[in-house]
This record gives C-alpha cells, sequence and structure tokens, in this order.
C-alpha cells in the first residue's frame, strides 16, 4: 500500500506542499477531494457526522480516523475516552501529532485489545467492509469489540441514484453482483494506489445483514441518499 491518503495528510499537516487527492470508482470518473476537508471541524461536518457525534457516549472506537477530526472533537471538546483507528501509517502519525492519546494502525480486523461502548465508522463507513460476501466477518467482528449495551453508529449513501433509467424510471443496474459494490481509487501526485473494493450499502440491505448477525438497528438521520444508522445487541 503507497498510503496516498496519509501522504495527503501528512503533507497537509506539515505544510509539505500538499494537492487536492483526487478519487474515482469503476462507475465515476475523477474527483477532487480537497485534504483540508479531512481536518474540518466539527461545525464544518455534515449532519450525519454531527448526529453521530452528539450520540456517542462512553468509551469509543472510532474506525478509519483518518487524519482524526472526529475523535479530536470527542477527547478535546467532550472530554471523552477515544482510540483512533487507521489502516494508514501516516494517517495515524498525523493523529498522535495533533494530540490524540491513543490513535493505533491496525484494520479493525486485527484489532482485539479492548472493548469500547460506542464504535463510530463515519464517512461512508459501510465501504470497510469491502464486500457483501464479507459483511458478515466484519459485523462479528464489531460484536467481539463492544461492551454489553454498547452501539456502532454507522453511516453509507446508497449510490443508485448513479445508475441511468429509463424513461419509465427503471433502472439499469450491471448484473453480477451488488450494485454498491465497487472498486474505489486513490490518486495523488501523480501516483495511484491499486484499486480497493469498496461498499455503498442502502439500509435494507444492511438491515438485514445486521439482523442475520444478531444486532438491532435503527435509521437515526436521512440525509437525501445518505443515511446514519444505530446498531446495538
Amino acid at each position: 500500500m503507497k498510503d496516498l491518503m496519509g501522504k495527503a495528510i501528512w503533507d497537509y499537516f506539515h505544510n509539505q506542499n500538499p494537492e487536492d487527492l483526487q478519487t474515482e470508482t469503476s462507475i465515476s470518473e475523477l474527483d477532487d477531494l480537497p485534504v483540508a476537508y479531512l481536518f474540518r471541524d466539527f461545525d464544518e461536518m455534515n449532519d450525519l457526522e454531527q448526529a453521530a457525534l452528539e450520540l456517542t457516549t462512553g468509551k469509543i472506537l472510532d474506525v478509519g480516523a483518518g487524519a482524526g477530526s472526529h475523535s479530536l472533537y470527542l477527547q478535546d471538546e467532550r472530554r471523552m475516552n477515544v482510540t483512533a483507528l487507521d489502516i494508514s501509517p501516516k494517517s495515524v502519525e498525523v493523529c498522535k501529532e495533533r494530540g490524540i492519546s491513543k490513535a493505533v494502525c491496525k484494520s479493525v480486523l486485527d484489532f482485539s485489545d479492548e472493548k469500547f461502548d460506542t464504535i463510530l465508522l463515519l464517512m461512508n463507513g459501510t465501504g470497510i467492509f469491502e464486500s457483501l460476501a464479507k459483511i458478515d466477518v466484519y459485523l462479528q467482528k464489531l460484536r467481539t469489540l463492544l461492551n454489553g449495551g454498547g452501539q456502532v453508529l454507522i453511516d453509507s449513501t446508497d449510490i443508485l441514484y448513479m445508475f441511468d433509467r429509463d424513461e419509465d424510471g427503471g433502472v439499469y443496474i450491471p448484473a453480477g453482483g451488488y450494485y454498491g459494490e465497487l472498486g474505489y481509487t486513490v490518486h495523488y501526485k501523480g501516483e495511484s494506489e491499486e484499486p480497493i473494493t469498496w461498499l455503498y450499502l442502502d439500509f435494507n440491505t444492511l438491515k438485514n445483514a445486521a439482523e442475520h448477525n444478531g444486532f438491532s438497528i435503527e435509521k437515526v438521520l436521512q440525509d437525501e441518499d445518505s443515511f446514519l444508522a444505530r446498531l446495538t445487541l
């Protein structure tokens, strides 16, 4: 892994000639992602993120923490016990330099040190599940990391709107798999990562998977095609 997301975060934090990231998926063209967006404060976050942070309680695991903005808000503004978790070494280094007390560079599947009251997976957090074939593995792992009465707060986007429609409103969806399983590629300063599989889930598909794995689930907030869900045991 070239850790291009981490390089961009590192460059921005250290003022080392940062450039915008570029991302693309298997069904969309290049899109600019300003690195400054990853350093936004609470007031700049979207409604789903703000709702999730307001619902956060107890001891927290922030999965896919990136530059650490969610963790930093919870730690510094709400005085909460937070662990920031990310697979990007440079992102985790920046989290530590920003003052996050606990920042760990691991996949959530390899993390088993503690249990938590709230697990956050934000910014299309279902993406880390990779595919429908792996969602049970991830949900069972999250179960092992939760204290009794704990919660998972996770957001996603139903990307059905990205597909063409016919005159009658029917949607043309490619055969051969779930439409939310996409190849996702990151570009930075002329370099490109190998594409990864990223999973965008509609609420009903997430609901079915969550209930199959022993969770109760509620939709906390809907914002156009995106939503925030709360999973509990």
